[in-house]
């Protein structure tokens, strides 16, 4: 991504990146010192969207009242979708800063409209009209859900629950934040350089490779093992030295908690603790639910979905536990068996079960997960990805160009006769500045608007191992579920 320090603020278009909805986010143009400019003129405009639609005369129609609002929303959204896209994947303290300092504003707009009772009698006046039965089913649900949206939105509440309710959202939207903040920071704070290549025994060659050159890129001698997953789970799987896996292991199940191995540093360590911060987020779930008028959280995040009760899903997870345990137990046992037997392990301890199963798998069924990876060159995986999602859907998945916030990610269009469905971002590789997982994250959402369809933009990204040298980057079987799992949210 380019440099994000230009002085530029000017509230249109053509100077301010987030200010253009008229095609591709605009990441080669985007600077941090933006956010705040396009914020005040969006915030203001969906403010007045607000004001037009709950005004006397103004009539409850889809046409009159949701469209505009719709229309006025989704750009503060895609806009703070950009800024909140680029802190998963392209972290930096400023951009950090500018972020925090305006996630208040965002989120008090969005409680603002949840929390409007004349936009919420709005709604009501037009689901009681004649004119809604002439909506399409689509719009009919819409209004139907947005009605339910207002009531847990708070809509219904009365001061002082109203004013307390939003400072919820505010603190919760914070939290949350902090939360995905301290887990990166916790993660980037932990290395282990090995400098004897004996230490190293087990590991297959492509890890020992990435290892090799991010002590080069640190300017570490040696053989640099990070928590990246990429860098962490090889050492878990292969290593076939144990103190390494227990080092390795223990730093990663204690990643921003009181009991981290990093920072050593021990302000910084509970600086990044997140037990705390847990604490509080569920503090406030609860309170939250009890203004709405339930029991508990869980109820309050049932309502939008298909269970009727956390009875319900608890009835459910454990009649599958029930199923599945004496399967797990069966599993464990043979590992334990195996590790004793053939490994010379009196005990298998957590970080022992990875290396334990491999090495089973391996003398069992002849299969080793190693082995696999050189099937899936990940331009491999890709092309049979996309051939059978053009076969499923009579669809053409081609490259596209568009800019993006690093060098490694592509762009590519969905097309059906020539008419184009979508596109999507694919960043798929692991960079100390992006969180940790896999995820699917809208850029911008498909929508029939009175101007015309709208076509939607995905981002697709997974943390795999980046491609060393001139090899092709390769994926364990684990990464391939994970690519078309989140190529499924994507479709």
């Amino acid at each position: 991504m380019t440099e994000r320090n230009s002085s530029s603020t000017a509230n249109d278009a053509s100077s301010n990146a987030l200010l253009d909805f008229s095609g591709l986010p605009r990441f080669a143009d985007f600077r941090i010192d933006q956010i705040d400019a396009a914020l005040d003129v969006l915030l203001s405009t969906a403010r007045e969207a607000l004001l037009a639609a709950t005004d006397d005369s103004t009539a409850p129609k889809w046409a009159t009242v949701i469209e505009p609002l719709e229309s006025a929303t989704e750009q503060l959204g895609r806009a703070w979708g950009v800024v909140g896209h680029l802190s998963s994947v392209d972290d930096s303290p400023e951009l950090r800063e500018a972020h925090n300092r305006n996630l208040p504003r965002v989120t008090q707009i969005w409680t603002e409209l949840g929390q409007s009772t004349e936009l919420f009698d709005r709604y009501k006046a037009l689901r009681d009209s004649d004119e809604f039965a002439k909506l399409s089913l689509t719009r009919q649900r819409i209004v139907d859900n947005s009605i339910r949206d207002f009531r847990l939105g708070g809509a219904d509440l009365q001061s002082p629950a109203r004013e307390r309710y939003a400072e919820i959202q505010e603190k919760s939207a914070a939290l949350g934040q902090k939360f995905s903040e301290n887990v990166l920071d916790a993660t980037n704070a932990f290395e282990w350089i090995i400098v004897d290549p004996d230490e190293l025994a087990g590991l297959p060659q492509d890890a020992i490779d990435a290892a090799a050159a991010d002590a080069k890129r640190n300017d570490k001698a040696g053989y640099r093992f990070t928590l990246q997953f990429p860098s962490y789970f090889p050492v878990m799987q292969y290593a076939e030295n144990r103190d390494l896996r227990q080092c390795l292991y223990t730093a990663y199940c204690t990643r921003a908690s009181e009991n981290a191995l990093a920072p050593t540093d021990d302000t910084q360590r509970l600086a990044l603790d997140n037990s705390p911060v847990i604490d509080q987020i569920l503090q406030l779930r609860a309170e939250e639910s009890q203004l709405l008028g339930y029991d508990n959280f869980a109820q309050v995040s049932l309502v939008p979905k298909m269970a009727e009760t956390p009875g319900e899903v608890i009835k459910f997870l454990r009649d599958l536990a029930k199923r599945a345990r004496p399967f797990a137990e069966l599993d464990l046992e043979q590992v334990r068996a195996f590790a004793k037997e053939e490994l010379g392990m009196s005990t298998l301890e957590a970080w022992d079960v990875a290396f334990a199963s491999e090495k089973l798998r391996q003398q069992r069924y002849a299969f080793s997960d190693q082995e696999v990876k050189q099937y899936f060159q990940l331009p491999r995986v890709l092309s049979g990805l996309f051939a059978q999602v053009e076969k499923l859907f009579s669809v053409s998945i081609r490259r596209d160009q568009a800019s993006s916030w690093h060098d490694s990610v592509e762009f590519y269009r969905i097309e059906r006769n020539g008419t184009l469905l979508g596109q999507f971002y694919l960043d798929l590789f692991a960079r100390e500045t992006k969180r940790p997982g896999a995820w699917m994250n809208g850029a911008r959402s498909r929508a029939k608007r009175l101007t015309g369809t709208q076509s939607p933009i995905a981002y697709l990204v997974c943390n795999f191992q980046p491609p060393v040298g001139d090899q092709p980057a390769l994926l364990t079987h684990n990464d391939l579920t994970t690519l078309f799992h989140e190529f499924g949210h994507g479709l």
